[in-house]
């Protein structure tokens, strides 16, 4: 597996470098073939040490990000998040593609099966409510607006400079971002 490591506004030091390929590789003993290049980005922003690590791979993208007081233990939390996002998956797949070739040849068979249940699939994605609405045409700005008027974190919104269905969200960094279809 191919690491890009990288730090945004924050220097990566080689014993930092070194500790991520080394708690990140760990998880290569769950796929059949090497995901081509796995992205880390570490950052430091007011005082929190946070740690992004993304994962393509055929069909699915592993993604996962911590912040906390110490790099080393953000790296901790990102790689036992990426772990359990991949049993989940596998769980999926083993679920759904039992007797199928397909995307199940992308996780090992029995690798890293331990003691650690996961949780149950219908229980997790049970849908509990449906709101239907109008979608208003407006502009960027407009939807932001709005989404801050009812209290939400996101907004869906039929954009009326290009007539698609977009989307725009709060970051957790307190910026905006906008989901285009394409």
């Amino acid at each position: 597996m191919k690491y890009i490591i990288r730090g945004h506004r924050f220097q990566v030091t080689e014993a930092l470098r070194e500790y991520a390929v080394k708690k990140i590789s760990r998880l290569e003993k769950y796929f059949e073939a090497p995901a081509s290049e796995t992205t880390v980005t570490m950052s430091v922003t007011k005082g929190k040490h946070a740690v992004e690590v993304t994962i393509p791979l055929v069909g699915v993208m592993l993604r996962a990000e911590d912040k906390s007081e110490d790099m080393y233990s953000s790296i901790d939390v990102v790689v036992d998040k990426l772990e359990r996002q991949i049993r989940k998956h596998k769980t999926k797949i083993n679920r759904k593609f039992r007797h199928e070739s397909g995307v199940k040849s992308l996780f090992k068979e029995g690798a890293g099966q331990t003691a650690v249940s996961v949780m149950d699939e219908e229980d997790e994605l049970e849908l509990v409510r449906t709101k239907r609405f109008m979608l208003k045409p407006m502009d960027v700005e407009e939807a932001i607006l709005q989404m801050n008027m009812v209290g939400h974190n996101f907004f869906v919104f039929s954009n009326v400079d290009n007539k698609e269905v977009n989307v725009v969200y709060k970051r957790s960094d307190g910026k905006y971002g906008l989901i285009e279809q394409v």
